[in-house]
């Protein structure tokens, strides 16, 4: 009889002391890599205007873009469209 109380007690216990206080993860990865993304094609824009490729700002962040796409094809980021050069289609 004692046994199953004991236990009972044991289990009770050990729910409500945060053991098993599971809260949702916070997207720290997605942040990272889109930081991470962003630094690159920043720092890829203003190689490609120093040794005189393209001295448009929009063209070397096209070009900037299709790299990183290409360098990093496996991180998700590289597959979520840019939401500069999306935007930039009017005139």
């Amino acid at each position: 009889m004692r046994i199953p109380v004991l236990f009972a007690l044991l289990a009770a216990l050990t729910f409500s002391s945060g053991c098993f206080n599971f809260t949702k993860p916070k997207p720290i990865a997605g942040e990272v890599e889109e930081s991470f993304k962003n630094r690159w094609i920043a720092k890829r824009m203003s190689e490609l205007q120093a040794t005189g490729k393209t001295s448009d700002p929009r063209e070397a962040r096209a070009i900037a873009l299709e790299e990183f796409k290409k360098k990093y094809e496996y991180t998700a980021v590289s597959k979520k469209p840019d939401p500069v050069s999306s935007s930039s289609t009017t005139p």
